[in-house]
């Protein structure tokens, strides 16, 4: 089978994209830069040049293919121009659910993300629920303008479409923003992470990258067109987190816990830096007020119609360190 991706030199597009390829599909990866694209070397993923934001790139590169992951997005904390937001999140996603449907894909995965939800209250959030508070950032803004756009698109046109939500993933991969939990977990077993964020009781979703890669396939072959799916994994605090991966690596670090308006006074800090010099800040206020928040979620529904799984969050960090440590050989 042919299949359309974007995404594929991001984290879970790029192992996405070689599980794939693996399986004997013809992947159609579209890329920015095919020098950026080297962890795509595998003969059955064919690199097109092009961007999500150009409609006729999208177009060459879905011409042919009978299913879309549609993974590409502006995920990192700041931008030089807001609008940088809505041209990849919204006006990306159109241009590829313009090209599905002029070329008749049958079915589209796309990826959005857990913060869409909201944070959760008494108990882990579930696809339906209300979402408690207003949208804390541009990202989220714009994934969930992207969310309303493909159920647009299944009402209007009749596409089949799946969303799916993941939350912080973690394990072996290329490093991006949407990895970071392994950058943390490598800057923790050299010695380098010092901080617990607030009080350390703050909970959210951890999930094996492998997990989440079978979740999207999972979505593809068994998700209902029109709905959103949890793919969530171990709800913990950041405590849990970080005595687990302490359990693992053999190494108990001493954190020091840092309350959140002191991330946000060094969060408006890096604000002004960013306005005197241009570079781009490590966190932002608006990211940053996420620590207020538990998000714990629930991925039941996923469980029940995809037979979506996950592993624990000790045998999921125990792969993620043992790869670290192999490739630090």
């Amino acid at each position: 089978m042919k299949i359309f991706i974007t995404g594929a030199t991001g984290y879970i597009g790029n192992n996405l994209a070689l599980r794939l390829a693996g399986e004997g599909h013809t992947v159609h990866a579209l890329v920015r830069s095919p020098q950026k694209a080297i962890t795509l070397n595998h003969p059955n993923i064919i690199l097109f040049t092009g961007d999500i934001t150009d409609a006729a790139s999208v177009a060459k590169a879905i011409t042919g293919c009978q299913q879309a992951y549609h993974l590409a997005a502006y995920a990192r904390v700041w931008a030089k121009d807001v609008s940088t937001y809505y041209k990849l999140n919204v006006e990306g996603t159109k241009h590829v659910l313009d090209a599905a449907l002029t070329h008749k894909v049958s079915k589209v995965v796309f990826t959005s993300t857990a913060g869409v939800l909201g944070p959760s209250g008494n108990r882990p959030v579930k696809e339906d629920d209300p979402r408690i508070g207003d949208v804390l950032n541009e990202y989220e803004d714009t994934k969930t303008q992207a969310e309303a756009l493909c159920l647009d698109y299944v009402h209007k046109h009749g596409m089949h479409i799946v969303t799916v939500n993941p939350p912080r993933i973690y394990g072996p991969g290329i490093e991006t923003e949407s990895n970071a939990l392994t950058k943390l977990t490598k800057l923790y077993m050299s010695g380098k992470w010092k901080i617990m964020p607030g009080d350390g009781t703050k909970r959210g979703s951890y999930v094996y990258i492998d997990d989440i890669v079978n979740g999207h396939v999972l979505a593809m072959e068994k998700g209902r067109s029109g709905e959103r799916y949890i793919l969530s994994g171990v709800n913990a605090s950041y405590q849990e987190f970080f005595d687990t991966l302490a359990q693992v690596t053999g190494a108990k670090r001493k954190l020091i816990n840092m309350p959140v308006w002191a991330m946000l006074i060094a969060g408006n800090a890096m604000m002004l830096r960013t306005k005197l010099t241009g570079k781009p800040p490590l966190l932002t206020p608006k990211w940053i007020k996420k620590y207020l928040y538990n998000w714990s979620l629930s991925c039941e529904k996923a469980q029940q119609e995809l037979g979506y799984t996950y592993i624990p969050l000790k045998e999921g960090l125990q792969k993620t360190v043992d790869w670290i440590r192999q490739q630090q050989q």
